[in-house]
């Protein structure tokens, strides 16, 4: 069980720096975009396939999460992710702020909300 908590604490640490690079304006546009849909997909309450779904639900983060990271990794020059990694590890000892959790999960469910009327309201 410490196995698992340490390669998951590593992944959202690498997830972060991800995120990070993203927002790197020497990175280029492609390497960005692909930044900004891994860390969107590893920091966001809503997943592909849902975990309450057994063992698919899980896989889909076990595995489309850490393959993306290293697709990323192998296009993002090195100096520019040892900096982000290097920032995310400074920002891992803050506390963690459920408020703004609490704002993402209600961006979601307004997105949801919004594009369920425009559907409903359409046929």
């Amino acid at each position: 069980m410490k196995n698992l908590r340490r390669i998951a604490k590593k992944l959202k640490l690498h997830a972060h720096a991800t995120w990070l690079c993203a927002r790197d304006p020497s990175l280029g546009s492609g390497p960005r975009l692909l930044a900004l849909c891994i860390a969107a997909y590893a920091l966001s309450p809503i997943d592909l396939i849902p975990d309450f779904i057994p063992v698919l639900g899980l896989m889909d983060d076990a595995l489309l999460i850490p393959a993306g990271i290293w697709l990323f990794r192998r296009i993002t020059p090195p100096e520019i992710y040892a900096r982000a990694l290097e920032q995310a590890e400074a920002a891992a000892d803050r506390p963690v702020s459920f408020a703004g959790a609490a704002a993402i999960i209600l961006l979601w469910a307004a997105a949801i909300a919004l594009i369920s009327y425009w559907w409903m309201a359409r046929g």
